[in-house]
């Protein structure tokens, strides 16, 4: 296929994406669900689960396989904008605020999955079509101890922002358990990325490389990013040489990262978290989040969803595996989180509401799956069982916790913590 080729199928692609992707996250809007949910259900209906499954031929006419590195330089393009845009999100304030809390939720929501994980791995692991054959058991259950333990943060802040609780107990604890959890499980993951496929000392080079990358913008990059306030005019857009020289950086420490042996998102993200609070980071979200969700996203969707086959969840051992690692995700995390909130103090209905926000996967599990299955780590049959998960866990998220909120809302301290007994 020539470049001009690829040229006219990724414009035929693009417009059926956004089309269907529109279209779905608006009918999930209309039900009350996030947008998000609609998208990520639409990129799998694009895929050989639904529109493959039904007309093949087309299917196959409209995203042929030559195509796929195209559409794949897109997501992990969009992918990597927004995390760099969810670490512009994160606020200290919030760790400050609750940390005492919010790290026995966060321990809490990290080592139930992470012991389930590790239980059931030795079975798994010899399950065909979860794990790849060159994985070997500790990573396998890293790798899905992280993959359980995530949480979306991005839809767990949203949601918190649209009840107006961010600044309430609930709201604060909510939003730093979850910040603590996400950064717990992606340090774990970048872990599995250095081990895997390679010899201990090029783990050791990436894991290395990355503390001291980390530190490096943590301790010096980040003083050096404030300079960049000065060129910030209140009441006006931001220029365009601020933005592109934050485009700049966040390609590059992109490649930083990719370029250790971990993975792009780490690095923008962790440019996202290291650039000064305020009107530059508020004027960049302005600017960039509705490209990248309106656009970009989108493409990830699709090309997760092309690469998932729910028909082999219909395979009676994956079904099985399916059941058990659905079971541990859904029950194990939100249990163990509701059970650490009352511990420390918090009265039943907020341990409930913090149990179901931590329980949402959302995005954040995509992500984490895609790059487990370009590494190498799992194949098809686990990836197309923690789609459902993402799903799934998404999906119940906001009407669990609305149900809470309304079903407890006179009631709050009905039930003592488990501290006052």
């Amino acid at each position: 296929m020539t470049t001009t080729q690829m040229s006219v199928y990724f414009f035929l692609q693009a417009a059926a994406i956004l089309l269907v992707c529109r279209l779905v996250g608006l009918l999930a809007k209309r039900i009350g669900q996030p947008q998000v949910v609609g998208e990520m259900i639409a990129g799998v209906m694009l895929g050989p689960s639904l529109f493959g499954a039904v007309l093949p031929g087309l299917q196959a006419s409209l995203f042929p396989k030559q195509t796929m590195d195209v559409l794949y330089v897109f997501a992990q393009f969009g992918v990597g904008l927004y995390m760099f845009l969810v670490g512009t999100d994160f606020r200290g304030d919030h760790f400050r605020a609750r940390y005492r809390s919010a790290m026995s939720v966060s321990l809490a929501g990290i080592a139930v999955p992470f012991a389930l994980a590790f239980a059931m791995c030795p079975w798994l692991i010899n399950v065909d079509g979860l794990f790849s054959e060159k994985a070997k058991l500790m990573e396998a259950s890293l790798f899905l101890g992280a993959a359980i333990a995530i949480t979306a943060f991005p839809m767990l802040a949203r949601i918190i922002h649209e009840r107006g609780l961010t600044d309430s107990p609930l709201g604060t604890l909510a939003l730093t358990a979850g910040a603590f959890d996400d950064a717990a499980a992606w340090c774990i993951l970048a872990v599995v990325l250095a081990s895997f496929g390679g010899s201990w000392g090029s783990a050791y080079l990436a894991i290395g490389g990355g503390v001291a990358y980390a530190a490096f913008m943590i301790f010096v990059g980040r003083h050096l990013l404030r300079r960049l306030e000065r060129y910030v005019v209140q009441d006006q857009p931001l220029g365009n040489g601020v933005l592109a020289v934050i485009l700049m950086l966040f390609c590059v420490s992109a490649w930083a990262m990719d370029a250790i042996g971990i993975h792009a998102v780490f690095g923008g993200f962790l440019l996202g978290v290291c650039l000064p609070r305020g009107a530059l980071t508020e004027k960049l979200r302005e600017m960039l989040q509705p490209f990248v969700v309106v656009f970009l996203l989108p493409m990830f969707f699709t090309y997760s969803g092309l690469k998932t086959q729910l028909s082999v969840l219909l395979q009676p051992q994956i079904m099985l595996a399916g059941v058990a690692i659905l079971a541990a995700s859904f029950i194990g995390k939100g249990l163990a989180c509701w059970a650490a909130a009352r511990i420390t103090g918090e009265n039943n209905r907020d341990a409930m509401a913090i149990g179901s926000l931590m329980n949402a996967r959302g995005l954040m599990e995509l992500i984490i799956i895609n790059i487990g299955l370009q590494a190498g780590v799992i194949e098809q049959g686990l990836f197309s069982v923690l789609v459902l998960m993402a799903i799934l866990s998404t999906l119940m998220a906001t009407p669990l916790f609305n149900w809470i909120m309304r079903r407890h809302a006179n009631v709050t301290d009905a039930v003592p913590s488990l501290a006052q007994r």
